[in-house]
């Protein structure tokens, strides 16, 4: 009788490591027991383009990331993956003499902006019909909605992130007026200058090369953590772990990670 194509490809592998003295008997057994486990795992959405800073993935989320951000049964285990996580994301605050508001095509608000590519859609969709511009008049009074210091020249609020492809509007309410002012302007050719302080997050090349070379990060479906089976892996055998469930939204998968030091956390990993 013939074996899934899986099951042998997983025997196969399981053999390689033996033969290259990867593993020892408890880390063949986890290994050929993974290689089985059959987890409802989905492809990950690609990063949506949005004008809503918080539809895409929220990285910055690591720079401050809380301690109880991460579960785990082992409180150093949790407390090294920590240290790692809070090292992948760098941040920079600069201030600018003047910024040209037109050039901003993202906001931090939450709703109802998810789905939209650009500020003219959005400034076209029933969410802003209240929001009638059509005199210089009129630009004003939306702007300033959004932005009640925006005549006295106060500095404007924004974030960027080398993860997304957009300047955003940090401030999290008035987003149908700043949004329908913002296309106003540009509709217009009316330039729109203020101070800005812009708040820059970057990955860091050094944390991610840490991060990889110390860790197995594995993207989990959330049906994982409620399996029999892989549940099994990891505590009937003792595995360190830690858990990051900073994403936990309904739909989204949580992240394991899986310490490279340890031979039977390699093994599942």
């Amino acid at each position: 009788m013939s074996l899934p194509e899986s099951s042998t490809l997983g025997g196969r592998l399981t053999a390689l490591a033996q033969r290259l003295g990867l593993l020892g008997r408890a880390s063949r057994q986890i290994f050929a027991r993974a290689s089985v486990l059959r987890l409802p795992f989905k492809v990950l959405p690609a990063p949506a383009d949005s004008i809503c800073w918080h539809e895409g993935p929220q990285l910055q989320q690591l720079l401050h990331l809380p301690r109880g951000a991460l579960s785990g049964p082992v409180q150093e285990d949790k407390a090294q993956a920590h240290s790692a996580l809070t090292q992948v994301v760098e941040a920079q605050t600069q201030q600018l003499q003047s910024f040209d508001l037109r050039l901003i095509d993202g906001f931090a608000c939450t709703t109802p902006a998810p789905g939209y590519g650009s500020f003219e859609d959005y400034a076209a969709s029933e969410h802003c019909r209240q929001v009638r511009i059509i005199s210089y008049k009129d630009f004003l009074k939306a702007m300033s909605q959004p932005l009640p210091r925006f005549m006295a020249g106060d500095p404007v609020e924004l974030l960027q992130a080398n993860w997304r492809t957009r300047t955003f509007w940090a401030g999290e309410t008035r987003g149908e007026a700043f949004a329908s002012a913002i296309a106003y302007a540009r509709r217009r050719g009316l330039e729109v200058l203020l101070p800005a302080n812009m708040v820059r997050y970057r990955l860091s090349e050094a944390g991610l090369d840490n991060l990889q070379h110390r860790y197995h990060v594995l993207a989990m479906p959330e049906e994982a953590w409620s399996d029999p089976g892989f549940m099994g892996l990891l505590l009937d055998n003792g595995i360190p772990y830690a858990r990051l469930s900073l994403l936990k939204k309904a739909g989204k998968p949580e992240f394991l990670l899986l310490p490279k030091e340890h031979q039977d956390a390699t093994a599942l990993g």
